[in-house]
């Protein structure tokens, strides 16, 4: 049982330290929660800052509903890092809500996005708790753009698209965890919003991004379809919506772009026990060892949104700094929102509409993490 309000599940990885270091600067105790409370100690002791100053507890657990309802309760919120999220995901989902907390976690997957809205959307609400998937840098920086664009009114249409320094997966700070998800995206459909119903991408698409950040296009994927698709299906201000992501480095998004080729043509019939194997090959060839921390002179995003109606045209961006950093900061925001009992919503809901974009991006512009500029075309 968790002693204190705040649980941060998968807490001996990357992201979930750095979700530590925020809540200890915001003097909010937790409860670090893993499969191995030996290595928990050892990686907070290297990596936490402040770790003097916090009041935490570490419990082990295995990775069930049944262990993982145990641990959770006597909490307020599940911060869940634990990924990917399409394999993994759901069983936290189902042991936050047995165990009476909101739960808020860091990925787009968005196959993994889609059942937790079908399966537990409903039932988040009747208990009156949040489950808020993507509450991180993909895609909260890109859906505070979109929503910054439907401020202008008779906007119904947008275009989304994330473009972060990534060069070289664990040299430029990209996680294991989040390997392993990218790759795993190969096994998932990629959906746009096309007049309010989700719609497969083509095989093989693809985007030349132009932003006046940079002199060159960004050669630019769908990224599994984002989560902002399905965020933005049921809303009544928007019509069609797509999305894509792209690193500032081209020859990284065209190797990622030709393993996705190569999946389809080689693997994509395969049993699954020989996917998980090509899965896992790829990962431990990319990004063999957990990257150091995020540097502000390398790691550098823009998120920008385009809104268009009959008449209406504008641009929303949001330039930020370290995405892992930032999802720390997004994860600690919503944390101090939900233990104050102040959601806009409850039940399955994004970031953005459970806490409020102008919130989350006043939160991170303090913190000198994004600013973000608002342009009619």
């Amino acid at each position: 049982m968790a002693k204190y309000p705040v649980v941060v599940y998968g807490a001996s990885g990357y992201t979930g330290m750095l979700i530590m270091d925020w809540l200890i600067d915001q003097q909010i105790p937790f409860t670090a929660v893993a499969r191995n409370a030996k290595r928990v100690q050892e990686m907070m002791a290297q990596r936490v800052v402040r770790l003097e100053s916090a009041t935490y507890e570490i419990i082990e657990t295995e990775h069930t509903v049944d262990a993982l309802v145990k641990v959770f309760k006597g909490a307020k919120v599940v911060c869940n890092t634990v990924g990917p999220f399409v394999n993994f995901g759901l069983t936290a989902v189902e042991a936050a809500l047995k165990a009476g907390c909101h739960h808020i976690d860091t990925t787009g997957e968005q196959s993994y996005i889609r059942a937790v809205r079908d399966q537990f959307g409903d039932l988040y609400r009747q208990a009156g708790l949040v489950v808020a998937p993507s509450t991180a840098y993909m895609y909260a920086f890109a859906e505070i753009a979109a929503e910054l664009a439907l401020e202008t009114h008779g906007v119904d249409v947008l275009e989304t698209a994330t473009l972060c320094r990534g060069p070289r997966f664990a040299a430029a700070g990209v996680t294991v965890g989040s390997t392993a998800s990218i790759f795993e995206l190969f096994r998932s459909e990629q959906c746009y919003l096309w007049e309010k119903k989700l719609v497969p991408h083509a095989p093989g698409t693809t985007a030349n991004v132009i932003d006046p950040s940079f002199v060159q296009p960004v050669f630019s994927l769908p990224w599994g379809g984002t989560s902002l698709p399905v965020f933005y299906q049921n809303d009544p201000r928007v019509h069609s919506c797509s999305s894509y992501v792209g690193f500032y480095d081209n020859n990284v998004m065209q190797l990622v772009h030709g393993l996705g080729q190569k999946w389809d043509a080689e693997y994509k019939d395969l049993p699954r026990e020989h996917q998980d194997a090509v899965i896992k090959q790829i990962v431990d060839s990319t990004t063999p060892s957990m990257p150091p921390r995020e540097r502000t002179t390398v790691v550098r995003t823009v998120d920008f949104a385009i809104g268009r109606g009959q008449l209406a045209a504008v641009r929303a961006t949001v330039h930020g700094l370290t995405a892992y950093i930032s999802t720390g900061a997004l994860q600690t925001a919503a944390v101090m929102k939900l233990l104050d009992g102040e959601t806009n919503k409850v039940g399955f809901v994004s970031a953005c509409k459970a806490f409020g974009h102008r919130y989350l991006l006043g939160f991170l512009e303090q913190r000198g993490l994004a600013r973000a500029t608002v342009t009619q075309l």
